[in-house]
């Protein structure tokens, strides 16, 4: 029949050159030679000699249709046009792009052979995203559980919240940080458990600037004198309003109690807080590999557990703690040398911190963080891994010279002079200046004494009619303190 020649010839009869009249004498077709449809190699018709143009060449666009019949030219052997389909594996009009159904299988077999190592490098990417994934919500989880959230201290703040005061600055923080001197559990080692009883040992009100181009840490000293409030207690007991040494406050009403004497004493509303114990404290110092300090005169203190040589050394976490604690046997044994001791050692520990990277590379962070997290118990508003990296990624681009340390100004208290009482009316305006965001600045004590007797001397010699003039810039009220910039082996 009709139909089976033309299907088994692979195209449609020519009426010059009828199916199955396709010579048989030429055993291999010149490369690159073409049908009378321009098609490369079908079998039908005679090569054209070199260098004429076939009457097809003639009547189709000379361009693109030669170059793709050159590439494509087929360097097999010529088979019989009624071979089937291996004569009709190249028909088809030109550039249509239609194949004969024996082409689909070998097509698609090529594509399968060729392509599995894309399926399985995209099995092992996935597999790659996913355990990366899992892992990191694991030490997120981790690290989230490990902070304790003080509900109890919301829930009694609530309570006193008129009496509390307004914040000035909205974006500025005043976060308390609180160092816990609780000797039950793992700190029994540091000194009689008389109870589980917990004192303040540390007390630093941190302000963060509203721009975050500073931070400013004022101790509060735990012998000052204060006013505080009436508190409730552990076992829902309210205590009466008294005048007593500072850390009392935590002792007999815990946080909560420490936050409103703080916010009376100093009238700067406290936004966040953070409790930290002596284990926390430690492990954080080990996880930045030790802190460097330099020591005039050798250590031997029993009760802080710390023999030291002189000299330039690092210290350890369990060495850094007995550092900061030890009293009795470094200088004139005074709680305020302690304080200043403290914070020239915690500027150290954020100088350590930024200028290893350690805040920019998470393998060195997570340490910091899991020490950190685990000792630290802190209200609703620090209680996430989200909201502390927050507060340290603010914290991040302050430069090392802004992170300043003061203590609040005071003075042997005048009926015990075991105990202090603030300096008016510098600890007045120095609470002014961190309650409406306003900068202040610290030297060290001896530059201090040297710029307040510069000062006295100026005011001597200033003719009594100076002031009558346009007046100069309120300048910025300077305290004796420390920053992070600051070389411990230089002071």
């Amino acid at each position: 029949m009709d139909a089976d020649v033309t299907d088994s010839a692979g195209t449609p009869a020519d009426p010059d050159h009828p199916a199955g009249e396709t010579p048989q004498g030429r055993s291999q077709e010149e490369p690159g030679a073409t049908d009378s449809k321009g098609e490369p190699g079908s079998g039908s018709g005679s090569a054209a000699p070199p260098g004429e143009a076939t009457d097809a060449d003639a009547s189709q666009d000379s361009g693109d249709e030669d170059d793709a019949g050159k590439a494509d030219a087929p360097q097999d052997k010529a088979k019989p046009s009624g071979g089937g389909e291996e004569a009709s594996a190249g028909a088809g009009p030109v550039g249509t792009g239609v194949q004969t159904w024996a082409d689909h299988p070998k097509d698609g077999s090529a594509s399968r052979r060729k392509r599995p190592w894309l399926r399985w490098a995209a099995l092992g990417a996935s597999f790659l995203v996913l355990v990366s994934a899992g892992a990191g919500w694991w030490l997120y989880k981790k690290l989230d559980g490990n902070i304790t959230t003080d509900t109890s201290a919301a829930a009694e703040l609530k309570v006193y919240e008129k009496e509390r005061p307004t914040p000035v600055a909205m974006d500025a923080q005043n976060i308390l940080l609180i160092g816990s001197d609780s000797r039950s559990g793992d700190n029994k080692k540091y000194g009689r458990d008389d109870g589980g009883s917990q004192r303040s040992d540390t007390t630093i009100l941190l302000h963060l600037a509203a721009d975050r181009k500073s931070a400013t840490a004022v101790s509060i000293p735990r012998d000052l004198m204060v006013e505080v409030p009436k508190c409730r207690t552990g076992d829902d007991k309210e205590t009466r309003e008294q005048f007593t040494q500072f850390n009392s406050a935590f002792e007999l009403g815990g946080t909560a109690c420490t936050i409103r004497t703080v916010e009376r004493l100093t009238g700067i509303r406290i936004d966040h807080h953070m409790v930290v114990d002596f284990n926390g404290f430690k492990d954080m110092v080990d996880a930045v590999d030790g802190v460097q300090i330099c020591l005039k005169e050798p250590i031997d203190d029993k009760d802080a557990r710390l023999e030291l040589p002189a000299g330039r050394q690092t210290l350890n976490g369990e060495e850094a703690l007995g550092y900061v604690r030890a009293r009795k046997t470094l200088g004139d044994g005074s709680d305020t040398e302690r304080m200043e001791r403290q914070q020239r050692f915690l500027g150290a520990l954020v100088n350590k911190m930024q200028s290893n990277g350690v805040l920019l590379n998470p393998t060195r962070l997570y340490p910091v963080l899991d020490a950190a997290t685990k000792s630290l118990t802190t209200d609703s508003g620090l209680d996430s891994l989200r909201d502390l990296y927050d507060l340290v990624r603010s914290m991040r681009d302050v430069p090392t010279d802004q992170v300043q340390f003061l203590t609040v100004p005071r003075q042997p208290y005048r009926q015990n002079t075991n105990r202090d009482e603030l300096v008016e009316p510098d600890a007045s305006e120095l609470f002014k200046q961190l309650r409406e965001d306003k900068p202040v600045a610290v030297v060290p004590a001896d530059e201090l004494e040297e710029k307040e007797k510069e000062k006295a001397q100026d005011q001597d010699e200033k003719p009594d009619d100076a002031g009558s003039g346009s007046e100069s810039p309120t300048p910025t009220p300077t305290y004796s303190g420390s920053s992070a910039a600051d070389d411990l082996c230089e002071q």
